[in-house]
């Protein structure tokens, strides 16, 4: 391999890092400066690892992944492509990114684990695939449902789940799809004991369940 075919090489890894930080930081409602005031660097830096124009430290990158709470092997996903638009477009079904773990409540309380479908966040929406676990069980009363800026568009794949919308609680089962605005407060379960599959796009683009 020549010098400059590796220096283009790490120009594009840095690149794509540098992005792949920026869509989560974005996704997470943060600014530069707010994401600067977390971690031990200026704002002008972050910009410059965000555009892929500097090389960042593993120090560095755990720092900002620990105020992004999200896992530093994220940012690397794991990918084989004959091509660069497959690699950057297309995500096989081994290779899909794990949700849960970057939101901020359990998976117990929201009641599904989540995959990231989209190839990526930096578009107006994102689509992800939910499994509902066997038996989960009825929501208790006094539990709240989730009230946000935006839309969700979803259709479940198999089982049986229980969309609770607004005061409705409305059984979906393998076929049904549905659309609301977020701003109508909303949630999920699966009272069956056979898991249950759903596929959705949510937009905008936002993890902070």
């Amino acid at each position: 391999m020549s010098q400059r075919t590796r220096k283009s090489e790490n120009e594009i890894d840095a690149q794509r890092l540098g992005n792949e930080i920026r869509e989560v930081r974005k996704a997470r409602g943060l600014t530069l400066i707010e994401l600067s005031e977390n971690v031990s660097c200026s704002v002008a830096y972050l910009s410059r690892i965000e555009r892929g124009t500097t090389r960042i430290s593993v120090e560095l990158l755990r720092d900002i992944s620990d105020a992004l709470s999200v896992d530093p092997a994220w940012f690397f996903p794991k990918r084989t492509a004959h091509g660069p638009l497959e690699r950057n477009h297309v995500v096989r079904a081994t290779s899909r990114r794990p949700l849960s773990g970057m939101y901020t409540r359990s998976t117990q309380e929201l009641g599904f684990e989540d995959e990231l479908l989209s190839s990526t966040l930096s578009g107006e929406c994102y689509l992800l695939l939910s499994r509902f676990a066997a038996g989960t069980g009825s929501l208790p009363e006094a539990m709240e449902g989730y009230v946000f800026e935006g839309e969700q568009h979803g259709l479940v794949l198999s089982g049986e789940i229980v969309l609770i919308l607004g005061n409705e609680k409305i059984v979906l089962k393998t076929g049904d799809s549905f659309s609301y605005p977020s701003t109508i407060p909303h949630r999920f379960r699966n009272n069956t004991e056979a898991e249950a599959t759903m596929v959705w796009a949510m937009a905008p683009v936002r993890i902070s369940w």
